[in-house]
């Protein structure tokens, strides 16, 4: 398994700083928020793409793709009732999927609770086939390109719509496409009745990445959570994708959370083998 970390946690660093010091630290990858490179990634050009990827491949670390993917521009909505509303989300995903190619990038993460969740007087069921069809609308997009969509689970503190990794098994089960695939977040995964390395195993057959956060919102290593049984769990998995840090509570400050994280991360793997 590889370690990456995300980027929104380092608010105000260039995404070049972000990726040199990724790598000084030991990461072998970052997975980026796209809001933080800009609004819309149809403000990016090629050329700027080109220099990001670049530079990645110049520190030794990849881009493993894109989370936080419809936090802006504003007005995206995966499964509204207003068909203009999908309509251009769904363009929007599609965007996003020639953005995280371009980079190098092979995984989108799909959580995204404000721009999915039930709203008072929608119908679940109908909420549930217009995000699924919106999802099957971008799937040829990802095909081509050689990227998983990845649908998240999320705690039913931030959604009202696959709280649980068993509802995301069902949605990827419902859409049946290679390129449609789902992760694991252990934070969120440590709001379910079930143990975080038991939805690791129910997952397996479609686990394409790992959030690893503590149930506290911080890094692995600034709570209680059991990492060790997490790690254990993919080694007998024998996962060899991304293990990446996540984190909600910024403190105290980005170069602590990313060292910090990652040389905990690798002293248990380290006692594991």
């Amino acid at each position: 398994m590889r370690f990456a970390t995300c980027n929104e946690y380092f608010e105000d660093w260039s995404i070049e700083d972000v990726l040199s010091y990724a790598a000084q630290v030991g990461y072998e990858g970052v997975e980026i928020a796209p809001f933080t490179l800009a609004d819309s990634v149809e403000d990016i050009p090629a050329s700027r793409r080109q220099e990001i990827r670049s530079t990645a491949q110049q520190e030794g670390v990849e881009i493993v793709g894109l989370h936080w993917l419809l936090a802006a521009p504003e007005g995206l909505y995966i499964d509204h009732p207003d068909a203009a509303i999908r309509q251009r989300t769904q363009e929007y995903l599609k965007e996003l999927v020639h953005f995280c190619a371009d980079l190098g990038g092979e995984v989108m993460i799909f959580g995204s609770p404000k721009q999915r969740n039930i709203q008072p007087g929608w119908d679940a069921g109908d909420t549930w086939q217009r995000m699924r069809e919106s999802f099957l609308t971008v799937l040829p997009a990802a095909a081509e390109r050689g990227v998983y969509l990845c649908i998240e689970a999320l705690s039913g503190e931030q959604a009202n719509i696959i709280t649980t990794a068993e509802q995301a098994r069902a949605m990827v089960a419902e859409i049946d496409h290679p390129n449609f695939q789902t992760m694991v977040d252990v934070c969120s995964g440590s709001t379910e009745q079930i143990p975080v390395s038991q939805l690791l195993r129910d997952s397996a057959a479609h686990l394409m990445h790992v959030h690893v956060n503590d149930a506290n919102k911080r890094g692995p290593g600034f709570g209680d959570t059991d990492f060790v049984d997490v790690l254990r769990t993919l080694k007998e998995l024998d996962y060899q994708r991304y293990l990446s840090v996540e984190v909600f509570d910024f403190s105290p400050d980005p170069r602590t959370i990313a060292a910090k994280s990652l040389g905990y991360l690798k002293g248990i793997l380290d006692a594991l083998d």
